[in-house]
């Protein structure tokens, strides 16, 4: 057992009886790499994290690689989720250095945090033309002991890259133009075959879905929300999305939205009820709100804890297997269900005897229950007269399969509470609280219990609103980041407009003044997304880019434009501005990957008016 087994995250306690000697992330790894004069071997990821999983099994639990490892250098393993300034910074490095990036992050770097090597995931061997680690690592070890001096020379030149490339670039305030100019990009990616952007892989990424709502309004444009049905529609009828349970898995490894990476992330699952939640708004049709209620049914059921707080993500793999606790074959299928049963699962979920995907190229047996189309759709292939029948007849089947299901080996749990994650999760049930029919409560009730646990559970000392960004197991730990406390703004504003209590509009002021006190660059404007009082790590970024959630600078500017209209407090406003300038020509160069800050943009640009000339 390793220096891991003292540790609070699900990540980490995976690897604690790995023959590697890892350490956590802190000052002990870094005097023991001076002391021995040796690099640092880096490695992050997540507790949910298929290919983290493998690399562990093949590298981190082998004796050999282990050897390897423990004699070339100091091991440190960080969990993304709790450490996500760590993360930031390396992933960059990695992108900057590879062109590419993702989860196990792999870096080498030196006893001061300077990195001068960077990948992802590493095999035990070397295959298919990548590096394997019985290779690399004693290549690494070599440069390290042999070549120092351009080692030193190669770590200094990525950091000052690294620092130069992630500052911001003002420009002039960013207009309607540039809401254009993303639109026009998110056009010509558009799969009009199969919906979504681009290709394979495909990411959910709702706030681009919440975008184009706005676009639509703004310029009376059909063509946006085509995009934004079309594609939520797809999202809703393909493998990606639980049939049986509900909720959504993390992204499609095909243009089809067949077969997911079957992993369910909390922050995932609250940005998508908030896209549907708002299509529902724009259209009025039910089956975007009927999705959101069966997301939040998901939530409420599998990731709250008693105590209120909401937890972060279940596993891909179950029983050492990816997604074995969602597939069916076609023979189980037909014992457990009757005739009539049988005949309605497997014609309107496209269930057949040989499986209905292939398993990395190769034929399986196994079946991801997935809608060809609406159930209207499906009504009246089917021949049914009444959608209202086929859906109630689903109903009794699902709830028989659902059970049968529960008797499986669940996937692993990651039951820590992160509060950024949270907030998207209290803003999206606030929302459902005002859109939806919402007679006994329960999404404000759940809404409210998460936040209270928020704000009293992971409370900081000397109170003045100030939180952590972790709690497992009792304890509330690691000061909370710049998202933390604008994605718990964004839940605040969303429950005050959900209960009208204005408690929780001077929540959300507290949480803006943190912002502005503990984050903002009064030299140049913007939020760090560290606080001043945190570990000092090499780089004090500011985040921008959308990722997976939306940035922090992002959802401040927002909220800092809709607490201004709500309280007058004309800084607020400015402040938001601010943010906008400082970030003008980033945005500019990539619009579409920040449509975050676009969509505050839009809210502080007001409705568009129409001029008439007579």
């Amino acid at each position: 057992m390793n220096r891991l087994a003292n540790e609070k995250s699900p990540y980490l306690l995976q690897h604690k009886n790995n023959p590697v000697d890892w350490y956590p992330w802190g000052p002990e790894a870094f005097d023991k790499a001076r002391r021995e004069d040796k690099p640092i071997f880096l490695s992050i990821g997540y507790s949910t994290c298929h290919w983290c999983h493998v690399m562990e099994h093949e590298s981190f639990e082998d004796a050999e690689v282990a050897a390897l490892l423990n004699r070339a250098f100091v091991n440190i393993k960080v969990d993304r989720e709790e450490r996500p300034d760590i993360d930031h910074i390396y992933m960059t490095v990695c992108q900057m250095m590879t062109g590419s990036g993702g989860w196990p992050l792999t870096i080498v770097m030196t006893p001061d945090q300077k990195p001068f090597f960077a990948g992802t995931y590493f095999p035990k061997d070397e295959r298919y033309g990548r590096a394997g680690m019985l290779q690399l690592v004693p290549r690494l070890e070599d440069v390290w002991k042999t070549e120092r001096a351009k080692v030193l020379e190669s770590a200094d030149q990525i950091l000052e890259f690294v620092v130069t490339n992630t500052r911001p670039r003002a420009g002039e305030a960013l207009g309607e133009d540039v809401i254009k100019s993303s639109l026009a990009q998110l056009k010509s990616s558009f799969d009009n075959r199969h919906a979504g952007f681009g290709s394979a892989p495909k990411f959910p990424s709702p706030h681009n879905l919440m975008f184009l709502l706005r676009c639509w309004r703004r310029f009376k444009d059909g063509p946006s929300l085509d995009m934004v049905e079309r594609t939520l529609q797809a999202m809703r009828a393909g493998g990606m999305y639980d049939q049986l349970g509900f909720g959504f898995h993390r992204y499609s490894v095909d243009r089809m939205w067949l077969v997911p990476h079957f992993e369910k992330m909390l922050y995932d699952q609250a940005l998508l009820a908030l896209a549907y939640l708002e299509t529902f708004q724009a259209t009025g049709k039910d089956d975007y709100g009927s999705t959101a209620r069966e997301i939040f049914e998901y939530v409420l059921r599998d990731m709250k804890s008693p105590e209120g707080g909401l937890y972060s993500a279940e596993d891909a793999d179950s029983e050492g297997v990816e997604g074995k606790f969602y597939v069916w074959d076609h023979d189980e299928l037909k014992r457990v269900l009757t005739d009539a049963e049988f005949k309605l699962v497997s014609s309107l979920f496209n269930v057949h005897p040989e499986g209905n995907f292939n398993e990395m190229g190769e034929p399986s047996p196994h079946n991801i229950l997935h809608l060809s189309g609406t159930f209207r759709e499906n009504a009246a292939r089917l021949g049914y007269k009444d959608e209202g029948v086929l859906r109630e007849e689903w109903e009794k089947a699902r709830q028989k399969l659902f059970a049968i299901r529960a008797r499986r080996v669940h996937p692993h749990k990651d039951d820590k509470v992160l509060t950024d994650w949270n907030g998207l999760m209290i803003a999206a049930l606030a929302k459902g609280a005002q859109v939806l029919d919402d007679e006994s409560g329960r999404y404000v009730k759940g809404a409210r219990d998460a936040f209270e646990f928020v704000i009293t559970r992971m409370s900081a000392p000397g109170g003045r609103g100030r939180l952590y960004h972790r709690f497992r197991d009792g304890e509330a730990a690691i000061e909370a980041n710049a998202d933390d406390y604008a994605f718990m703004m964004w839940a605040a504003v969303e429950l005050y407009h959900a209960t009208f209590e204005s408690r929780y509009l001077k929540h959300a002021l507290t949480f803006a003044e943190i912002l502005l006190e503990d984050f903002w660059d009064r030299g140049e404007g913007g939020l760090y997304f560290t606080p001043p009082r945190g570990e000092a790590l090499i780089v004090r970024k500011k985040e921008i880019y959308d990722g997976a959630v939306p940035s922090g600078n992002a959802v401040a500017m927002w909220n800092f434009l809709r607490l201004a209209k709500l309280t007058g407090r004309a800084e607020l406003e400015e402040r938001a501005n601010e943010i906008g300038k400082i970030f003008s020509s980033d945005v500019r160069s990539a619009p579409t990957a920040h449509n975050m800050m676009l969509l505050g943009l839009d809210f502080g640009l007001g409705p568009a008016i129409e001029v008439v000339v007579a």
